[in-house]
């Protein structure tokens, strides 16, 4: 089947991309993060991210622009998606285990589902459910396996769940700007959280990270969180909030699984049963085909697209090859193919 039969196919494959580069960066962190502050922690890595932003912007004419309209979003994104979470997360990876950390943040995909669902109506399907519930079970497998090993870890883990709730409402908020340029999105988030965090960091008194150390973070941060969170907004654009924070959620599973490769040993059976569920809410979103007739209001709005999909009819002259972008306008349309929620089929159900 093609891309357009299953529509969920690219997104979840860039979900599922965004999930293995943050999942691998949690243990990463970790190590690299000892003896640093979490402040400090937090601003190497969004130091790494603002790079990738800046190396990934596309020229006009390509994707559409930040607009100054954007700002107040992008503010509450960098406040709970550049502080909150990644302070959270910091300060629990010093008090808990890798593998622990990592199994925690399954609740990412169940915050930002219910968000999703809330507050842009995203529909949430028999399928899409099972899948959640799937992710979910797998998750609270891998909990329950960690929590044989002692309750000492309860501080460190309760911070990393703080940490998936404010990143739950990051990724909701992020979903406003998924037809935006995501390397925009990702230079202007990350400055944001880099000011912010460094200036808490200086305020605090956190010591000076080495080079050694601060290289590593940024170069962790420049893939755990900045070339995964443009694939993350990708994936939103094709996928909508709900299915992405889904398939996000193998992201754990990962981590997991490199902290048992880089010596932690606190995982038993519940990490294979858990990552068995995992993968198979990931392949029960992949293989997700959701069609039935529907209305197209008009619309016009400007984001990046191609005229091979059906929705963009409109003419050029010439006709441009691959995807573009400008302002242009939607007739209204009766009809019916797969589809998901992205910018196009926001349609109640």
């Amino acid at each position: 089947m093609t891309s357009h039969q299953l529509p969920a196919l690219k997104g979840g494959a860039l979900a599922l991309l965004a999930a293995v580069l943050f999942g691998v960066s949690t243990p990463l962190v970790q190590r690299l993060g000892l003896g640093i502050g979490p402040f400090t922690t937090a601003a190497l890595l969004y130091v790494g991210a603002a790079f990738i932003g800046a190396l990934t912007r596309q020229p006009v004419g390509r994707e559409a622009r930040v607009l100054r309209s954007d700002v107040p979003r992008l503010l509450a994104m960098a406040l709970f998606g550049a502080v909150v979470g990644p302070v959270a997360l910091a300060w629990g990876l010093q008090r808990t285990s890798g593998t622990g950390a990592s199994l925690m943040l399954t609740l990412e995909a169940l915050f930002t589902a219910v968000l999703a669902w809330r507050l842009y109506h995203e529909t949430m399907d028999r399928r899409v459910w099972a899948a959640v519930l799937l992710l979910l079970a797998g998750g609270l497998a891998l909990v329950l396996d960690q929590s044989q090993s002692g309750s000492n870890q309860a501080w460190g883990l309760i911070a990393v769940m703080v940490a998936t709730a404010a990143w739950g409402m990051d990724n909701t908020l992020s979903r406003a700007l998924a037809e935006r340029d995501p390397g925009q999105v990702v230079l202007f988030k990350a400055l944001l959280g880099v000011a912010a965090t460094t200036m808490t960091a200086w305020l605090t008194g956190e010591p000076t990270p080495g080079v050694l150390a601060a290289l590593g973070l940024m170069a962790v941060g420049a893939s755990g969180y900045g070339l995964s969170l443009r694939f993350y907004l990708l994936a939103q654009r094709a996928f909508g909030a709900a299915r992405t924070g889904s398939v996000f959620a193998f992201a754990p599973f990962i981590g997991a699984a490199l902290a048992i490769i880089l010596g932690d040993r606190s995982g038993g059976w519940g990490l294979w049963l858990g990552g068995i569920l995992m993968l198979l809410g990931v392949i029960v979103h992949l293989m997700e085909n959701h069609r039935h007739e529907h209305q197209h209001e008009a619309l016009e709005h400007v984001h990046a697209h191609t005229h091979d999909d059906g929705h963009h009819d409109h003419v050029h002259d010439p006709m441009p090859v691959g995807p573009h972008s400008h302002a242009h306008v939607h007739h209204p349309i009766r009809h019916s193919h797969a589809h998901v929620p992205d910018a196009h089929h926001s349609h109640r159900h």
